[in-house]
């Protein structure tokens, strides 16, 4: 019987081990050193702040592996024989394969800060990131300020745990508005007041320049790059971005640039041994993809891409369109297709933006000046259906007709006051035109005739 491992239990690697299952009865070895179990990393600020126990990150009930007849085990990869198709283990235990699929994620950025491996210094990506932060933030009495380096989605997640046990915080964000290297300015300066509006003291254009130390080589405060200020706190949040987790493949004859090097099937160099989810690097990109994309629905289609590959026939990996989600304090983020910041715009790329007076709702629709097609959307405060402008890309919209139909596409609960009269408003008022809200009914949302 074929047997394929698989290192690494995130949503990529079990993913591809359950399609496996579903179209085969071939022998399945997931590996981890992280967890026993499969758990949803994006829950784990919940669990910090109280809303659920860590045993509700975890999907699958226990006896599911042993059911599905998938083999878990608990162990850390050194290296990998290739030629031999054999794992061996840092406890000199070994494994063999068949096959092998690596999904060994991400890893936190560090840029060689001194200080950065003090104790006291965490991310949040692994299950061991929380225990780190419970250890060392578990209250505002041992935890007197946290300082966050980075302005990335998990920095904000950081901002608003340690917010949430009234920990006071400094966020050090490099950029001169909250990730104005990735939203649109409207939405960034809205983001950057939604957090000093929480308390959180944010400096921008401010980088790190050394963590220090106490006696016991605890964290004891930070330097600032451009003043010099020291500031003392007890944690240090390091959310600078992540890159692919492949150290342990330095001397393998695997190539490997930023992260594992992939053709389309998602197979490396060597026959038989693919890579999915954040460590894999496509060798040419999707068009309009990046190499790399470090995003949970990516791995998942990574996931059941590769189990097609090993059990039916090779299929090439299609991510479809580009689509994220996160949350700012209290205002929710959706974003469909592409919207580039003003640095990033496309040369032909033009943007249509509505804000709410009160500014924690707004949305920025991207458009072909030229053709007039419909190129993306970023909500905030608004939540919207994702297979609707899943297929309106796929239909090549104009945003007349996507602004015309956005209640169509609206998801927010009934009796929800929604905006879109206004928003209509303001793009008739901007582009000199008469378009009118088309009257939402069930059989449009899910059949969306023209």
């Amino acid at each position: 019987m074929e047997h394929i491992a698989i290192i690494g239990n995130g949503i990529s690697g079990i993913t591809a081990a359950r399609h496996i299952r579903k179209l085969s009865d071939k022998k399945i070895t997931v590996i981890s050193s992280e967890t026993d179990y499969f758990f949803s990393r994006t829950a784990l600020m919940y669990v910090y702040m109280g809303h659920m126990k860590f045993k509700h990150t975890q999907p699958y009930e226990d006896w599911f592996w042993k059911k599905n007849e998938i083999t878990l085990k608990k162990g850390y990869v050194e290296q990998i024989d290739t030629a031999k198709k054999i794992l061996l283990f840092s406890d000199g235990e070994n494994l063999k394969f068949d096959k092998l699929i690596l999904a060994t994620g991400s890893k936190p950025n560090k840029f060689g800060w001194p200080g950065q491996d003090l104790k006291g210094v965490v991310s949040l990506y692994h299950k061991q990131d929380l225990e780190a932060v419970e250890t060392y933030a578990p209250n505002n009495t041992d935890c007197k300020r946290a300082v966050i380096v980075g302005g990335g989605l998990i920095g904000i997640e950081l901002a608003e745990m340690f917010h949430s046990r009234h920990i006071p915080v400094t966020f050090l964000v490099r950029e001169d508005s909250y990730w104005s290297a990735i939203l649109p300015s409207g939405e960034s300066k809205m983001i950057t007041h939604e957090i000093r509006k929480n308390g959180i003291d944010l400096r921008l254009q401010s980088n790190l320049k050394q963590i220090n130390s106490d006696a016991n080589g605890n964290v004891k405060s930070i330097v600032i790059a451009e003043t010099g200020e020291e500031i003392d706190c007890n944690v240090v949040g390091l959310t600078a971005g992540v890159s692919p987790n492949i150290g342990f493949l330095e001397h393998s004859e695997l190539e490997t640039n930023r992260g594992i090097l992939v053709d389309r099937n998602l197979e490396t160099n060597i026959k038989g041994i693919y890579a999915i989810g954040d460590c894999a690097e496509q060798r040419i990109a999707v068009e309009g993809r990046r190499p790399i994309e470090a995003v949970w629905y990516t791995g998942r289609i990574m996931g059941e891409t590769v189990a097609q590959t090993i059990c039916k026939k090779e299929t090439l990996y299609t991510p479809g369109h580009w689509f994220n989600s996160a949350k700012f304090f209290d205002i929710e983020y959706q974003t469909y297709g592409w919207v580039n910041s003003e640095r990033h715009m496309k040369p032909n790329e033009a943007h249509f933006h509505w804000m709410h007076p009160d500014q924690t709702k707004c949305l920025t629709i991207a458009f072909d000046k030229t053709t007039q097609s419909f190129l993306g959307i970023n909500t905030f405060g608004i939540r919207m259906r994702h297979e609707i402008f899943n297929r309106w890309l796929d239909q090549n919209k104009s945003i007349d007709y996507v602004l015309e139909h956005l209640e169509i596409a609206n998801f927010d609960p009934e009796f929800y006051k929604n905006h879109y009269k206004e928003v209509l408003g303001k793009f008739n008022a901007e582009h000199h035109k008469n378009l009118r809200l088309k009257k939402k009914n069930w059989s449009q949302i899910f059949t969306l005739k023209s």
